[in-house]
């Protein structure tokens, strides 16, 4: 059976002691432990608890690291103290210099902005200049539509014979050789049936190419613009071409009638040509001609 002693209290302090002599002695803190990035009081305290130290003595010793590190940085400005001084001196008068930098920045400034007026100002030269060229490409293009222009009306006016007829012996040459291509002496129209009367009829090849030559007249004015002062000068001899090749389809859809057994197929070919210069025949005359 055990037995507890009592005695003096100064006796089982000391036992206590003795045992405690037994314990590991903690080591001293790191100062890695504090310079880590993701460092926490929590976790750190959390890590001391194999270290066998009381509260006190770890407060203890985090004091005793603090003042150690007090006094380091106390040493390190003491010992770079003349260094600082040194830098305080060459500080002086940076005024001067800061001004003189600035003073050049502004004269860059100045300079950075010239250079840039002179090519905003060039920019829009070049861009008047190219302006100024389309300008002219497109004068230059009207020029060739108008010139294109006059040289179709007159040739039309040669085919359609009315020009100015001046009774020289060459116009009354070349108004008898129109006339024999209207009316389907040449060889490309070998294929059409004579009349009832034996005459031939009008050619509805040749009649088919001034229509889309007159049609080609008013494409060139739609993109010049029919408002130009040359077109509205050549109106009137544009008017009687129009009312010339308007008489020749008349007189074509007359003839229709009287050819036998193309009546029907020259009577639309002439219809076609018709609608091709965006007129309307009479409809009255065109169902006389169609075979009912």
């Amino acid at each position: 059976m055990n037995r507890f002693k009592f005695g003096d209290p100064d006796d089982s302090g000391s036992d206590f002691d003795a045992d405690s002599t037994d314990l590991p002695f903690p080591e001293p803190l790191s100062r890695l432990s504090f310079l880590a990035p993701d460092f926490e009081p929590a976790t750190f305290l959390s890590s001391l608890t194999n270290r066998h130290q009381s509260l006190e003595d770890l407060r203890q010793e985090l004091r005793s690291l603090e003042q150690l590190l007090n006094k380091e940085l106390l040493d390190l400005v003491n010992e770079n103290y003349q260094d600082f001084l040194s830098l305080g001196t060459a500080l002086r008068g940076g005024e001067e210099k800061v001004e003189g930098v600035k003073v050049g920045l502004l004269s860059f400034r100045r300079d950075v902005q010239s250079i840039r007026d002179k090519v905003e100002e060039r920019r829009r030269e070049v861009e008047g200049l190219l302006n100024e060229k389309r300008q002219l490409r497109s004068n230059a293009d009207i020029g060739k539509n108008l010139l294109d222009y006059a040289d179709r009306v007159e040739e039309l006016e040669h085919r359609l014979m009315i020009e100015d007829k001046s009774g020289s012996n060459e116009h009354a040459e070349d108004e008898s050789d129109a006339e024999s291509d209207l009316y389907g002496n040449g060889s490309d129209e070998s294929d059409d049936e004579e009349l009832e009367d034996g005459t031939a009829p009008v050619s509805l090849k040749r009649l088919e190419r001034h229509v889309q030559k007159y049609v080609f007249l008013n494409s060139i004015a739609a993109t010049v613009g029919k408002e130009h002062p040359f077109l509205l000068a050549q109106q009137p001899r544009v008017l009687k071409i129009k009312s010339t090749v308007l008489l020749d389809l008349r007189t074509a859809l007359e003839q229709a009638k009287h050819v036998g057994n193309k009546r029907d197929a020259r009577t639309m070919a002439v219809l076609r040509l018709y609608d091709l210069m965006g007129e309307d025949a009479s409809p009255v005359a065109a169902l006389k001609n169609l075979k009912i």
